[in-house]
Order: C-alpha cells, then sequence, then structure tokens
C-alpha cells in the first residue's frame, strides 16, 4: 500500500508540473469493503481522508479508526442521512431537494452545519446518481439557501473513456459554484481517470484500487 501511495503522489505531482497547476489536490481513500485495521494505515503514508459509499460500513469503521476524516461518497438513502449527518465531514453525493431537505433538518437538530458537494451525472447514466446538468444550478441555488447545510462546491462519477468536454463541462459548474456561493472543491476522478480529472479542474479525487488494488464487492 505504500508503495501504492507513494506511485499516486508522484503521478499527480507530475501533472501538476506539466500544465501548471498550483492548488492543492485531496487524495480520498475509497475504502468500500476495507477492513478499518488497514484504513488506521493510511495516515503514515500521507493521506487522512477516506469515503465511504455505504452508511452501514461507515458506521461499522467509525469508531475503530483514528486520525481519519470521513466523507460520504456514495448514493445516500434520506432515511439514512440521521446516523451520518454528525459524523463525516463532506457529503459528495447531495443529487435532489429531498436530501438537502433532510439533511438541514438532521443538521439543524444537532445544532451543525453539513457541507455538501451536489453530485452532476455529467453522463446522463441510468445506473449513476446525480442531478441532470440542466438542473445542477438550480439545485445549488436551493442547497445555498438552507440554513443547515453548506454548499462546498460539485462532484461527478464520469462514464469510462469520457471525452475530455465532460471534465470541462464539471470545471464549468465548479466555477459557477465558486463564483456564486464561494464553494471551491470539485471532486471528481477515480483510480481510472484521476490524472485526467487534476488536469481539468479537480481538486478532490477519490481512489480504490489504486491504493488498496481490486476489490470483490458484494
Amino acid at each position: 500500500m505504500q508503495r501504492e501511495i507513494s506511485e499516486i503522489f508522484r503521478r499527480i505531482a507530475l501533472i501538476k508540473e506539466k500544465y501548471g497547476i498550483d492548488r492543492k489536490i485531496t487524495v480520498i481513500a475509497a475504502t468500500k469493503t476495507v477492513e478499518a485495521e488497514k484504513i488506521a494505515l493510511l495516515p503514515q503514508y500521507g493521506i487522512t481522508v477516506a469515503g465511504e459509499n455505504r452508511v452501514q460500513e461507515l458506521l461499522d469503521k467509525y469508531d475503530k479508526v483514528k486520525g481519519i476524516e470521513w466523507h460520504f461518497i456514495g448514493a445516500l438513502q434520506t432515511n439514512k442521512v440521521k446516523y451520518i449527518v454528525d459524523k463525516v465531514k463532506l457529503i459528495h453525493s447531495l443529487d435532489r431537494e429531498s436530501l438537502a431537505d433532510e439533511i438541514d433538518r438532521q443538521a439543524g437538530k444537532r445544532g451543525i452545519v453539513s457541507d455538501v458537494l451536489v453530485e452532476i451525472n455529467i453522463g446522463r447514466e441510468a445506473s449513476k446518481s446525480g442531478v441532470l446538468p440542466e438542473r445542477a444550478e438550480e439545485l445549488m441555488a436551493y442547497v445555498a439557501n438552507k440554513t443547515h447545510v453548506r454548499l462546498r462546491g460539485v462532484m461527478s462519477v464520469f462514464p469510462v473513456n469520457a471525452p475530455d468536454e465532460a471534465y470541462e463541462s464539471l470545471a464549468a459548474f465548479g466555477k459557477t459554484a465558486e463564483k456564486n456561493y464561494g464553494a471551491e472543491i470539485i471532486s471528481a476522478g477515480m483510480s481510472g481517470d484521476y490524472e485526467k480529472a487534476v488536469r481539468f479542474g479537480a481538486n478532490m479525487v477519490r481512489l480504490g484500487s489504486a491504493i488498496f488494488g481490486k476489490r470483490i464487492y458484494v
């Protein structure tokens, strides 16, 4: 794992140098099916943020891992918001008004403000979550008006072999979010495309197999 993480940081540094990028890139370890003992090793190799796709997995690992900032990066059911709203630093997958309402309600009950990203389905894939591009700005405005939800930026999961235009489209939404709401995060890029995502504006990348190797999902 140490070797894999070092290689990731090396590749990101090369991309930043090649394209004159000076912004900080946060590497999020996507930890679905990864045991807590392995996640606990990440900080010593330079990764301090982990992202979970499943609420139950996050709850199972939350008290077992120290020194990690947790993000939620998977599709989030409205009825499960209450279990994680006070445990994660950032929710990457807000894709509908009803979810914004519930996050606002649950965060309000706890006297906190929940940071979120609006997930945009850039590739218009039926199998993926995310608001469609033509409704993205409307949803951003809706979220920005909530009392206990803070819009921090945008997120997308791109189709395999997505064209440059897909990354450029998300970057444009990111600029809109920053200009209108001071929201600076663009979460994009996974193990197969994180270098391209960084090139086109991502400042958070979500990496699973590049760190942990291929996993079997059930």
